[in-house]
């Protein structure tokens, strides 16, 4: 029985990850299971907001549109300053995980809070590295975690779209 299992994908564009969350909405991918980070990196070139309009979040920026559609369909949304990383947005379960991280200092020796966050959710320490790298080069995170049947098909859907790269995080305990 699988306990942990996670697709974690890296785009160099907001075009291509907005793309990839289509596809796997269009295959019924549940989109409770979905997360996407990355850095702000226009804060000095553009009016940045952020703020709670009721039960949704709004922001204004470079890439305004594409953050405002995915808090409406992701569960939870956040931008976190991280040192190292700096403006951090995020949308999907992955708030809660760096949350958690923060709340219980459960922040991994030499990773970030969004690498104890998805330390926690059983990624191991060395990709959780090569991601935080993907965020400080401004690429996009893509995480879809959940149970192993959910996890595959997100893979088959993620390895047909125009990635960086993917990974299948996963550890699986007979009992």
């Amino acid at each position: 029985m699988s306990i942990t299992n996670s697709v974690v994908a890296i785009y160099d564009t907001h075009e291509q990850a907005e793309h990839a969350i289509k596809e796997l909405q269009e295959a019924g991918v549940d989109m409770k299971s979905l997360s996407i980070a990355a850095r702000d990196t226009h804060t000095d070139e553009h009016v940045v907001g952020y703020y709670n309009a009721g039960d949704r979040m709004k922001y204004w920026g470079k890439v305004g549109a594409f953050w405002g559609g995915f808090w409406g369909l992701l569960f939870g949304s956040a931008l976190f300053a991280i040192p190292g990383l700096g403006p951090i947005l995020v949308a999907g379960p992955l708030v809660a995980w760096i949350v958690a991280g923060l709340e219980g200092a459960a922040v991994v020796g030499g990773v970030s809070a969004v690498g104890a966050g998805l330390v926690s959710i059983g990624i191991p320490k060395d990709s959780v590295l090569k991601y935080e790298v993907a965020l400080k080069t401004d690429k996009f995170l893509l995480v879809v975690h959940g149970t192993p049947e959910a996890v595959d098909k997100a893979k088959n859907i993620i390895g047909g779209t125009e990635h960086s790269s993917y990974a299948v995080h996963g550890e699986t305990v007979f009992a």
